[in-house]
């Protein structure tokens, strides 16, 4: 059995988004547009901002020196 708000959120958010939507969005939408202005994408002239160093890393994540061992767990 499912729950009341299970399908009573979906039915009344589609109504919504099918209906109340196209009327009240163009109200509401200079006031988001103050409170949420858009800023533009500014490209960055620095050349090494893709360059990244890596270190090796074991298998926790922890970054190790040197040569890594890898060791077989199963060892009779």
């Amino acid at each position: 059995m499912v729950c009341i708000p299970c399908i009573v959120i979906p039915v009344l958010l589609w109504v919504y988004k099918k209906f109340l939507e196209p009327y009240i969005y163009p109200l509401i939408s200079p006031f988001v547009s103050r409170m949420w202005p858009r800023k533009a994408v500014q490209e960055s002239s620095d050349k090494n901002k893709g360059n990244m160093n890596c270190k090796v890393a074991d298998m926790n994540g922890l970054p190790t020196e040197g040569a890594t061992e890898i060791s077989d767990k199963k060892k009779d």
